[in-house]
């Protein structure tokens, strides 16, 4: 049980590991950067929607209408952002891309202007900063993330859990409000609050019944019977944990 496991995460993680900028499809821009005080102030949100545009990618400002299939899968999309680093006589800007659970997946140089006027030095900077997306060479390349996991993934998944649901597991009775979790809705799986509220674990959805990656941690969360069971590796050491889940 725990050789196989060890297989389905590492097939998992590797899976999730092997995506790249260019399996992004879109970026979104913010209409407001936290360095300026109104909104697409001195054009820096409407100048970096152009230059990731000049750059191959396809960008939005975040109050512009999206494509449809942005609405149904967020981790289509990069946000695209511009952080202030700027000293006493320079302008120092930097542009960072996030993922849809707000990894920093790329950070530029840092672009610097000595311009004394904030328009012009804010543009400068910024226009510095995107030389190292133009160094990217982005072109879009569908990613076959999901393919991989559904090909490769399915196996080792299930055949844990038939594993887990032929044996006879021990249920042990503990207090429901203690073990109680509720489900709420994030891109490609739940996040699992308890009920002070605090998020306990995110699971990230598989094409097996009711089972689940636990993101962030070496191991699954699965039903069996009325109860549901997160194992995982904590310091090399197998932890099981019994809860009832409210999807």
């Amino acid at each position: 049980m725990k050789k196989i496991l060890f297989i389905a995460l590492f097939i998992t993680t590797a899976s999730f590991a092997q995506k790249t900028i260019n399996n992004y499809k879109y970026v979104i821009v913010p209409t407001k950067f936290d360095f300026v005080k109104g909104k697409d102030k001195y054009q820096t949100s409407s100048l970096t929607k152009f230059l990731f545009n000049k750059y191959g990618f396809t960008a939005f400002l975040d109050d512009e209408k999206l494509p449809e299939e942005v609405l149904n899968n967020r981790c289509l999309v990069l946000t695209g952002t511009v952080k202030d680093d700027s000293g006493l006589f320079t302008t120092k800007s930097i542009v960072e891309l996030r993922d849809c659970y707000n990894k920093v997946v790329f950070t530029s140089q840092v672009g610097k202007s000595k311009e004394k006027d904030y328009k012009k030095a804010y543009h400068e900077a910024i226009r510095d900063a995107f030389n190292s997306v133009k160094v990217l060479k982005y072109k879009y390349i569908p990613s076959k993330e999901v393919a991989v996991v559904k090909e490769e993934i399915t196996t080792p998944v299930v055949s844990a859990i038939e594993t887990v649901k032929n044996k006879t597991i021990e249920v042990k009775e503990e207090s429901t409000t203690k073990n109680a979790l509720y489900a709420q809705s994030i891109t490609n799986g739940f996040q699992l609050v308890n009920t002070k509220p605090e998020v306990v674990f995110q699971v990230l959805k598989t094409n097996v019944k009711d089972v689940f990656v636990i993101k962030d941690k070496n191991g699954i969360l699965y039903k069996n019977g009325d109860f549901w069971f997160a194992e995982y590796y904590k310091n090399g050491t197998k932890v099981t944990k019994q809860y009832q889940i409210k999807f």
